[in-house]
């Protein structure tokens, strides 16, 4: 493919991408598939000869799209959202151009130059605690990670080794080793499975800390554990608070847990995957409040910031504690161009409208939920997730599920809160409106009313 045939494909691609979300909810939102399909409909081995472009989008459509789950449809209620806006494609296709490998300062000034001034932007945006604000002369900053498990990750093993570095620097005779063999973290039982896969990464225990009613952390029970913990000999260095957990959009209490922290030298980073982008609206922002007690600080831009997958956010307070941990990788993409595309084409305005919206279409879904009494609402809405269920058993919720799945209409996935099987709806597409929520819930509840019929 010549320079010219790329303008004619590129033009031809825009188009079919252009297409494609246009009319994505025309499509069933969820495949009707079974494990393996794929094998049989392409050959065994790559081709000899060249194959034409024609062939090749033709087959994106009788191979590939038959076994999409379309994230972006807004008919999408599943997970949390996958962000996606033009300008962010578009600044990936710039970003694929350019290729570089940005490892170093050397290997892409820009590169390196943009990320950090991009991370300043959006902590500005977020009004972090200057500490946490590269500039020219700041001891903190940012770095784009590929997801938030990388960034916990990472702050796991920075902890650790700086824990390690204390403990020798008043004992000197203990070994690392030893020393390794004491460390103790804790993160939520509501937390990522991300986390307690962080540690086991980290060669460190972790305890999962029991939430309270509102599926919260409080600071009573972790400094319950972290005393028991001393009395036995170990050694507290980490704890890894959610701002917004994956089951209920939950909460920790970090105002009280990061005094706590702080008193027994434990590093205390922020987990905000989902819910850190609401933090840009100044109505969300005291969900933030205890933000300057922590030592990391992420979340995913490329969740709900209309920045397309893979841009995780990750701030510290001193650089020089995580210096050697900046990443898993050494190569790094040019992920910075998302960010500096969006935030110039939207605006800061435009970014909290976006937000607004979506947080209000949730509100709405809750508000049909409430109307219904042969359902409940199980976690507080904070931001754009209804944690929900028909009032009745687990497996009457099984069922429902099930029958939702099968319809290919719409898509949801559970959780387990307190033992209760629950249903989640998140706000996903940028394209969801408030015909998308009603028809939504009209088709939850016809299967809802067949399934109770059903069992009588």
């Amino acid at each position: 493919m010549d320079a010219a045939e790329f303008r004619r494909r590129g033009k031809e691609m825009v188009d079919y991408v252009a297409d494609y979300l246009e009319k994505i909810e025309e499509r069933p939102v969820y495949p009707d598939l079974e494990p393996g399909y794929l094998r049989d409909l392409i050959p065994t081995e790559a081709p000899c000869e060249p194959e034409s472009f024609e062939d090749l989008m033709q087959d994106v459509e009788r191979v590939i799209m038959p076994g999409i789950t379309h994230w972006h449809s807004p008919n999408f209620f599943a997970y949390f959202p996958a962000a996606s806006s033009y300008p962010a494609m578009l600044a990936d296709m710039l970003c694929g151009a350019i290729g570089c490998i940005g490892f170093s300062w050397a290997a892409s000034p820009a590169c390196t130059e943009l990320e950090t001034v991009m991370l300043d932007w959006l902590g500005k945006m977020l009004q972090l605690p200057e500490c946490f604000i590269a500039g020219t002369h700041g001891h903190g900053g940012g770095v784009i990670q590929s997801t938030a498990s990388e960034a916990t990750l990472m702050s796991l093993l920075a902890a650790r080794c700086k824990a390690v570095r204390r403990v020798q620097a008043v004992e000197s005779e203990r070994s690392e080793s030893d020393v390794l063999s004491k460390l103790v973290a804790y993160t939520s039982d509501q937390a990522h499975s991300s986390v307690e896969r962080a540690a086991l990464i980290g060669a460190v225990m972790m305890r999962k800390v029991p939430t309270d009613e509102h599926f919260a952390v409080r600071e009573e029970m972790l400094k319950k554990m972290v005393e028991e913990d001393k009395a036995a000999g170990l050694i507290p260095f980490y704890f890894c608070a959610t701002l917004g957990t994956t089951p209920s959009c939950a909460f920790d209490h970090i105002t009280k847990l990061g005094p706590l922290c702080n008193k027994e030298n434990m590093w205390m980073h922020i987990d905000a995957a989902y819910a850190g982008s609401a933090f840009i609206c100044p109505e969300f922002r005291p969900l933030l409040n205890g933000i300057e007690y922590a030592d990391s600080f992420n979340f995913n831009p490329h969740k709900w910031l209309l920045i397309n997958f893979d841009c995780s956010t990750m701030w510290v307070k001193k650089r020089t504690d995580i210096i050697g941990h900046w990443q898993i990788p050494l190569g790094r993409r040019f992920r910075s161009l998302k960010m500096w595309f969006v935030f110039r084409l939207y605006g800061l305005k435009g970014l909290q409208a976006h937000i607004r919206k979506q947080v209000a279409l949730a509100k709405e879904f809750e508000s049909l939920v409430q109307a219904d009494n042969r359902f409940e609402i199980c976690a507080e809405v904070i931001l754009g997730l209804v944690c929900f269920r028909l009032k009745g058993s687990n497996e009457l919720n099984q069922n429902l599920l099930k029958r939702i799945t099968k319809s290919r209409e719409i898509h949801l996935v559970p959780c387990q809160l307190s033992g209760r099987f629950v249903l989640r709806f998140a706000i996903c597409a940028r394209t969801t409106e408030s015909r998308h929520i009603q028809r939504a819930w009209r088709h939850i509840t016809q299967l809802a009313f067949e399934l109770l019929q059903d069992l009588h």
